[in-house]
């Protein structure tokens, strides 16, 4: 007896298959959920972070008004936190280049110095799978660093190196607009393209990648510039913050078509918490209700919104000034859009969750992972925070997936990936 049951228990593990929820009462699921989520290492591929946030008097061990601190991720269970060297699109000309490179070592050594100085006992950087694991079994938490938009290499492809030596292990070649080696998403707009997909440096920007072992994100890039970095690549690629297109008809989700190609290429998409990347109708409902909430404390603070396009179409140190500020105005309100969120239908961990049960039907569980965006413009309800991470392993429990398959989804997949990347470098060296 005790035979068959472990066969049908791995032959649901294998083929991603859900336990059905047993009936039981709402302290028995918190007490499972607990257990699995003390067990399993929680990752978070997608945090954003602000140079301001990591010096010596304001930094992570302190509990700021950011979505991402050491106490919010210890209070909520999150394990892994990669950070983003995160650079806004600006012109294609060599001051550009120059001023996004220093934008972006700027964010290598804040990075390094939470991890080496400011806080070595709490928090280590891991650069393989391997070091992850052994940093989180050391107690501590576990920083990794990732890359948004290409922009920084500038037209010197040596950066990709660089760049990896300090520590990232994934990029996207674009952001919002165009960079000099990959068209973005946000070419649907307008439908106009600038390279048709990967420029011929940002063809070789891939190949590059692949040889010194970093992940290829595809997140931001069009989607035939995703195609065309599918055809290029050797190793897996991911998308580090997405969600499905079907559910939620958004240019930063991705299709089924594109689904399938992340299947057969054996990549991960990283389920993304932002709410108009999950739901959009139901955002633009919450955003009318808490938009008198914000104008109000906006206004009590002496800071001025304007609008997520506007925003976006800011110089990359403007944006992130205002987006500092914007930060501290919504922490500044947070209880009373808690208390709206309490009597309205604002977009939650159930939606979140959603998507994940979508792409694990569409593509399997091998394919699926999970990020927030915080401080990027990411969170939800009940997932507002690092400190209320374990939200989302309990939405999961209650739909019955398993332990094995929550362990996939919260960083397994994402580090078998990163390990099938790398080893695919060692494999391009052995050969030249």
């Amino acid at each position: 007896m005790k035979k068959s049951i472990f066969f049908v228990s791995a032959l649901a593990a294998l083929t991603g298959c859900k336990e059905e929820p047993k009936t039981t009462g709402e302290d028995d699921l918190v007490a499972k959920a607990k257990a699995i989520h003390e067990k399993v290492i929680t990752l978070d591929t997608h945090c954003d972070i602000n140079v301001s946030n990591f010096t010596d008097s304001i930094n992570y061990t302190q509990d700021l008004n950011t979505q991402i601190t050491l106490p919010k991720m210890k209070e909520g269970g999150l394990d892994v936190a990669w950070f983003i060297v995160y650079t806004g699109q600006d012109t294609l000309s060599p001051e550009g280049y120059q001023k996004a490179y220093e934008n972006a070592i700027s964010k290598f050594e804040a990075i390094h110095k939470l991890t080496e100085e400011i806080a070595p006992e709490e928090i280590g950087l891991a650069l393989t799978p391997a070091e992850a694991r052994k940093i989180h079994a050391e107690g501590k938490k576990v920083a990794m660093i990732g890359i948004e938009n290409g922009y920084p290499v500038g037209e010197d492809i040596s950066n990709v190196k660089k760049f990896y030596d300090l520590g990232g292990r994934y990029m996207s070649l674009a952001h919002n607009g165009h960079s000099q080696l990959s068209d973005s998403n946000t070419g649907e707009a307008d439908d106009v393209w600038l390279h048709n997909g990967l420029s011929e440096l940002g063809k070789e920007v891939i190949v590059e990648m692949n040889k010194v072992g970093m992940m290829i994100d595809v997140s931001h890039p069009s989607k035939e510039a995703m195609k065309q970095m599918l055809e290029i690549s050797k190793a897996p690629i991911i998308a580090s913050h997405s969600s499905a297109r079907a559910l939620c008809d958004h240019s930063r989700n991705l299709d089924d078509e594109q689904l399938e190609w992340m299947k057969a290429n054996g990549g991960v998409v990283q389920t993304v918490a932002f709410t108009s990347y999950l739901n959009t109708e139901k955002a633009e409902k919450f955003n009318e209700l808490s938009k008198s909430v914000y104008e109000k404390k906006a206004k009590e603070m002496g800071f001025e919104m304007i609008p997520r396009d506007s925003v976006n179409k800011l110089p990359g140190d403007e944006k992130e000034a205002y987006y500092e500020k914007f930060m501290a105005m919504r922490g500044a309100a947070t209880a009373e859009i808690d208390s709206l969120k309490a009597v309205s239908d604002p977009v939650s961990v159930k939606d979140f969750v959603d998507h994940i049960d979508y792409l694990v039907e569409k593509i399997g569980i091998d394919h699926v992972g999970i990020s927030s965006d915080f401080d990027g413009g990411g969170g939800i309800y009940q997932w507002s925070d690092a400190s209320e991470t374990f939200n989302v392993t309990l939405e999961l429990v209650k739909r019955g997936y398993t332990e094995e398959q929550i362990k996939k989804l919260w960083g397994d997949n994402l580090l078998r990936v990163m390990e099938e990347v790398q080893n695919v470098a060692k494999e391009l060296a052995a050969s030249s």
